[in-house]
């Protein structure tokens, strides 16, 4: 009896041995094999360099008294604050308004190539320098999106971002196929070892800069939904009532009286957004965060369109972004292309007959005179199906 409880016990353990040491090769295979989100990555890095840029734009006409030489908050204060904090800006290098102008255009310039991902690699880091720079500047006059878009400017640089859609992308896609015929040259042992080397840094680099981005999204979260519990307005309900009868965040007045006119709706909201807050770090391996984050991307739409705070509201939005497959990104940019095409197809030609083809059609073999023409306009009514073209459907590692 003994003997058999003492099996028992040891095929238990081992069950368990095998079970953790499965969970940690998958693990660390997700880690090393592959990056993983690269359309998320290029979502942030497209989403946060719009933002800001729209942000820089917005602000273009206060620039000299926000960050500028007119600015309350001097560049000596700032640099007896950088003394205490180890804060420091490349704007305050020179009191020349010429020097700070020039900053600015190179802030601009800097968030449309980021954006657009040309050199990705490069303006990754520059992108993280103007953030840097911008907030620890007027670090009085930030806020909690300000906060966000910081981090992950510094987060982003970690992460291959530039992979997808991006300018980077379309210039490898370009010389894999002007280098397509060409035979790959032939590499010595410690040339491949290093290649090889690379590549798993980059791999893991990446998926690591990703998994920071989605624990701080969480903490985020989590932290929020945690400190409204503790809040009596919170529980009682009365939270948002407040929140939107403060002149402060009323950029519309009436639309926050209308909203507030109905109580019972508001307070089902503030708990629906406290539930939904504390459940998100919970919910991630499963389908039930995806209306989770419905949940918030509405909380957040009525944050920015109700309360007037749309840095804050886009940039939790973008950072949500992080927790979307991407067979979603991929399944848009199909329908996309599709739509693309379609509307294409419908459009007729300028100053051309619809119905008149006096040159045949190229690309494709020459028909035999009693072959019909796959793309003649009543072919597809005969057949029943649309013509083919070589190239029409790209793959998705084209988008």
């Amino acid at each position: 009896m003994r003997n058999e409880q003492t099996d028992h016990e040891a095929s238990l353990a081992g069950t368990a041995r095998r079970w953790v040491l499965d969970r940690i090769g998958t693990l660390w295979a997700l880690l090393i094999e592959r990056p993983v989100s690269l359309y998320a990555a290029a979502v942030l890095r497209i989403g946060y360099g719009l933002l800001y840029l729209v942000f820089l734009l917005r602000e273009f006409p206060y620039r000299n008294e926000i960050w500028g030489p007119d600015s309350p908050w001097t560049a000596a204060l700032a640099e007896q604050l950088f003394d205490q904090t180890g804060w420091n800006s490349v704007l305050i290098l020179s009191a020349d308004p010429a020097y700070f102008e020039l900053c600015y255009v190179l802030a601009l310039v800097t968030s449309a190539l980021f954006m657009l991902g040309w050199r990705t690699r490069v303006m990754s880091v520059l992108f993280a320098v103007v953030v840097t720079s911008f907030h620890a500047r007027a670090i009085f006059m930030t806020d909690g999106g300000d906060n966000l878009v910081l981090l992950m400017s510094l987060y982003l640089v970690l992460t291959a971002c530039g992979r997808r859609w991006s300018l980077d992308a379309r210039r490898e896609r370009l010389r894999a196929v002007r280098t397509a015929p060409a035979p790959e040259p032939v590499r010595s042992l410690p040339a491949r070892q290093l290649r090889d080397a690379r590549t798993t840094l980059t791999t893991v680099v990446h998926n690591c800069g990703l998994f920071v981005i989605a624990a701080q999204v969480c903490f985020l979260y989590g932290s929020a939904g945690l400190y409204k519990i503790q809040g009596t307005t919170w529980g009682g309900g009365t939270a948002l009532h407040f929140a939107l009868n403060l002149e402060l965040f009323q950029p519309w007045p009436a639309l926050s009286h209308l909203v507030t006119a109905y109580p019972m709706v508001i307070a089902l909201a503030g708990y629906v957004t406290v539930l939904a807050q504390v459940a998100f770090p919970f919910v991630l391996f499963g389908r039930l965060k995806y209306p989770v984050l419905a949940v918030l991307f509405g909380m957040h739409i009525g944050i920015a369109v109700l309360m007037g705070l749309p840095l804050f509201s886009g940039a939790m939005l973008i950072a949500d972004a992080v927790f979307l497959p991407d067979r979603f990104y991929t399944s848009l940019a199909r329908l996309w292309r599709r739509a693309v095409r379609r509307t294409g197809a419908r459009r007729p030609a300028p100053d051309r007959a619809p119905a008149s083809r006096s040159v045949p059609a190229q690309g494709g073999p020459a028909a035999s005179p009693g072959t019909p023409d796959p793309y003649a306009p009543g072919h597809q009514a005969m057949t029943g199906r649309p013509p083919t073209r070589l190239g029409s459907s790209p793959s998705a590692d084209d988008v």
